[in-house]
Parts: structure tokens; sequence; C-alpha cells
């Protein structure tokens, strides 16, 4: 028979988040956790993810309500932090398969210093085509949809939209739309 592996009655086990605090040039400084990180507003690493579906509609999704960063908003980006020694672009591909069951590998689009409402931190937002079918975890998303980039352009000025999420529609459009054509007359 095998040693009791089981945790004794009364006692919590609790693993700290850690990421790499970086500066503003995104070198690593040093490993901390990551509610450190945000307390003492050092800049770590974000990823995200704009998921598109072939038609070319933007995935949105609810947080929980009962999430400790912002309970019951919108968001166009799905994501987290970076884990310690993991590329943007593997974060990004991480945190997509957790909190909508997708294998993907999210293309890289930019990345830039977010201020951020809660702390500042280096935000790499990443691309996919979605063609899976969606299996959302329940404590990362509560509710999501398809919209098309109109409705969506409406739905991110609502005050119920992650407000860092607005900031990085405008950045992504900006790098995304193709500039305008002079008109021929």
């Amino acid at each position: 028979m095998g040693a009791d592996l089981s945790v004794p009655s009364g006692i919590v086990c609790a693993m700290a988040e850690l990421v790499e605090r970086v500066d503003e040039e995104d070198h690593v400084l040093a490993v901390v956790e990551r509610s450190e990180a945000i307390r003492r507003r050092w800049l770590h690493r974000v990823a995200t993810t704009v998921c598109r579906d072939p038609e070319g509609r933007f995935l949105v999704h609810r947080r929980p309500d009962d999430d400790s960063r912002f309970p019951g908003r919108y968001n166009w980006l799905l994501g987290g932090a970076a884990n310690v020694g993991e590329t943007y672009e593997a974060a990004a591909a991480r945190e997509l398969a957790e909190e909508i069951g997708v294998r993907a590998s999210p293309r890289f689009v930019f990345k830039y210093l977010c201020r951020g409402v809660i702390s500042p931190y280096w935000l790499g937002v990443h691309e996919a085509t979605v063609t899976q079918l969606i299996t959302p975890d329940a404590s990362e998303v509560a509710w999501h949809t398809w919209l098309t980039e109109a409705e969506l352009r409406d739905a991110i000025r609502s005050p119920n939209f992650v407000p860092d999420a607005r900031e990085a529609f405008t950045r992504y459009h900006a790098l995304t739309d193709p500039p305008e054509r002079p008109r021929v007359e």
C-alpha cells in the first residue's frame, strides 16, 4: 500500500501564481507573486488572444460575477498572465485551452505597455481563427457570443466592458484596418 498523500483536515494548500517582474523595456528583473506585482504596480506580462470565427466575427465573453478582476464585465480578449519562462505566444495558447477549451497557435500581432486600471503590465495581443467547438471553463467565462465588427465597436463603448480592453481595441484596429484609399472621381 502506498503512502497517504492526502492533505490533513484544516490545512489549505494554495500555490501562489508566479510571474516575471519586468522593466519598461520588458526585460526580466525578478520572479514575484502576481498578487504582489499587482499590489505594488510592478510590470509583468499578460498574453491575450483576439478570437475570430471563419466569418470574421469576434468572440466576446462576460467574466464571472465572482472573478477577482473585472467581475461581470465583458471582454473581447481572452488571456492572462504569462508564467515564469513562458513566451507571450505560449501563454496565449495555454490561456485559450484553459478558458475556452480550444487548442490553437495564436499569431502574435503586437505588444504594448498597458497602464491598466488595476496595475500596469506588458500586454501581448495575438489572433486566432477558431473553428473548434468552444467549451468555456465557467470559472473563466460566464457567457459568450460572436459579434460582427460593427456590433463589437458599439458594445465596447459600454461601461460594462473591461476598461483595458478599449485601448487594446483601438490599437488593434489601428494596426489591422487597411488604410483608406483615396477616392478617384
